[in-house]
């Protein structure tokens, strides 16, 4: 996943709704200062508003973690290679934890 994407992708949803950071952000009981972050690749939303995010942004979490409207010819494809990444991502966290483990 390539979070600075995922931000920007969040934002131009955001615009395209005609919402303002505080509007999104009041729809989902969280800070400005976080749709902000979002919008900037700092940081990611978190999984337990991502359908909240999902519906106020008229997009599915699929598109959201790809960072892009995710047509039906290229869904299989773009789903593969989502999770892989995300699996690629997961066995590096995991190496990194085993490793600040043995030190």
């Amino acid at each position: 996943m390539n979070q600075i994407k995922i931000g920007r992708f969040i934002a131009e949803c955001r615009k395209n709704n005609n919402l303002t950071q505080m509007q999104l952000a009041e729809k989902l009981n969280i800070t400005d200062r976080a749709v902000s972050k979002w919008g900037t690749g700092k940081s990611m939303p978190d999984s337990t508003i991502m359908l909240d995010l999902c519906r106020e942004l008229k997009i599915s979490v699929n598109d959201l973690l790809n960072g892009e409207i995710i047509v039906m010819e290229n869904y299989k494809e773009k789903t593969e290679q989502l999770l892989l990444e995300m699996a690629k991502q997961k066995e590096k966290s995991d190496k990194k934890g085993i490793n600040q483990e043995v030190r």
